[in-house]
């Protein structure tokens, strides 16, 4: 097992490499300029954490010191300045480090696209080409593995993606919609870096090994498709030639919130086909690689801390024809996770209410947990019905269905047009909505105790909106919701404080 260094390992792929490094038995030293924001990385006991800035070259060999390999996984790319410049001043001190360390080799995650273009290549993927150079001008053989589009949550390519063909259901686009392009699933891009860890090199060696999916696809395809995986309406696409990558990353800029610094040297780059000849990857480390709409179904499957059922995921998988998955369903690298940006991990609406109970935290969660059916809703009554009136009218369940047991409630029971999802006594009850609505929705209870006879009470609702409809339906909801939320949740409290033993209301 090798002992390797990894910088960006508070980004995308450094943070999530760590963890299969581990996995795989090899020793790491993590790279950090402010090593604080590894605070609440499941992986930090398991790793050594380094101080330094990768311009320091002094600082960054001496954590190198010792290193078979060392992970070259940072950028610029942050609106500030030439970051391309920036990035090649960084790539020459750390190959200078990296000699003066004796390190074995450096790999390098870089960007794909044909030399041949010359200069009708982006700035974005000739800064790209330029690292991998620079990394490889001294003595330290460099492994370059050149990628595309990588899929999964927290990717900004991803996530770029599935903000426009998430808000727009008709989007006028430039011609680079048709440029072909070869994405990845995270999983296999982590894979692949791991894997050429075992790969002869030679002395001062650079060699170059593309890699991607097994699918080579237009934009306009990939958007295609991810409409079909995410359950969304087919979206129609014009091409309009006189759209430029410039007025591109500005429209980009309204509809998604990827800061601008990112977004434009990425939209810039869309005019560059970039398809990979996986000639010498497969001759060193072969792979079965994710297809394209495998990739996105599990970089679905989770939304901020709502875990998807692995039954509901595997259906939505299923319908979505995405089910020729190789390996297993859950991926959690493809899924957000907690040090994502907060532009990452799709659109998460929600409507947080609270009310304190004179009343035990058992007596107040009893109060919650005896909703529906007979009992009705406090302060939705009417409402519920008629919602649930104009739910079967569309096909849907209605509320017909009330519920199993009046005193009783158990994870997959069902509560009129709402499922048990989960339940954790006198903590939290969360139903998930079985109604027609377009997007995913959750209605959550939280209790907590603030002393033997007062407790609080948070209900929250949570709305994943599927497309624009999607919004326009929860927005249209607010004002319902701003009036008759806390008026639930007081009246929940009250119920529970007259229930309380030895109350004298």
């Amino acid at each position: 097992m090798a002992r390797v260094l990894v910088t960006g390992v508070t980004g995308y792929v450094g943070g999530r490499l760590v963890s299969e490094l581990l996995d795989a038995g090899h020793d790491v030293v993590c790279l950090a300029r402010t090593p604080a924001k590894l605070a609440r990385r499941p992986w930090l006991a398991k790793v050594e954490v380094a101080s330094a800035d990768v311009r320091d070259r002094a600082a960054t060999a001496e954590a190198m010191a010792g290193c078979d390999a060392a992970y070259y996984l940072v950028h610029s790319m942050d609106g500030e300045g030439d970051f391309a410049e920036r990035d090649r001043a960084m790539a020459t001190a750390f190959q200078e480090a990296a000699s003066d360390a004796g390190v074995g080799r450096i790999i390098y995650l870089g960007g794909l696209g044909d030399e041949r273009e010359g200069d009708e290549l982006s700035e974005h993927l000739r800064s790209r080409h330029d690292v991998g150079r620079a990394l490889a001008s001294g003595d330290v053989p460099v492994l370059e593995l050149r990628a595309a589009v990588v899929i999964g949550s927290g990717s900004a390519s991803f996530e770029m993606l599935r903000h426009l063909v998430d808000v727009l259901p008709v989007m006028v686009t430039p011609r680079w919609v048709e440029t072909r392009c070869q994405p990845i699933a995270i999983r296999d891009v982590l894979g692949y870096l791991v894997a050429v860890l075992e790969v002869e090199v030679e002395p001062g060696e650079h060699r170059l090994l593309e890699i991607g999916g097994p699918d080579v696809l237009t934009y306009h395809q990939m958007m295609v498709i991810f409409a079909e995986v995410a359950g969304l309406r087919k979206r129609l696409i014009v091409p309009v030639p006189v759209l430029s990558p410039s007025l591109s990353s500005h429209w980009v800029g309204l509809v998604t919130p990827l800061p601008t610094g990112l977004a434009r040297p990425l939209v810039a780059s869309l005019v560059n086909e970039v398809v990979a000849d996986t000639t010498a990857i497969d001759a060193v480390a072969p792979r079965e690689c994710l297809p394209f709409a495998t990739a996105v179904g599990l970089a679905l499957r989770r939304v901020d801390d709502l875990e998807v059922p692995s039954s509901w995921a595997d259906a939505e998988l299923q319908r979505s024809g995405a089910n020729r998955a190789i390996g297993p369903v859950v991926d959690e690298q493809a899924e957000p996770q907690e040090h994502d940006p907060s532009w990452a991990g799709g659109t998460v609406l929600s409507d947080e209410r609270t009310a304190v109970a004179e009343a035990p935290v058992s007596e107040l969660f009893r109060e919650v947990c005896s909703i529906g059916g007979d009992r009705g809703w406090p302060a939705f009554d009417l409402l519920w019905e008629v919602r649930g009136f104009l739910d079967a009218a569309v096909g849907g369940v209605g509320t017909r269905r009330g519920r199993r047991h009046p005193n009783d409630l158990s994870v997959g029971d069902t509560l009129d047009f709402w499922r048990v999802e989960l339940l954790e006594q006198d903590s939290l009850l969360r139903l998930r909505a079985e109604m027609r609505v377009p997007g995913e929705a959750w209605l959550e209870f939280r209790t907590t105790a603030l002393s033997p006879e007062r407790s609080l009470l948070e209900p929250r609702a949570r709305f994943v909106p599927r497309g624009l409809w999607g919004r326009v339906y929860w927005f249209a909801m607010v004002p319902f919701h701003a009036v008759l939320f806390p008026l639930m949740a007081k009246r929940l409290a009250a119920a529970a404080a007259q229930r309380s033993p030895g109350s004298d209301r």
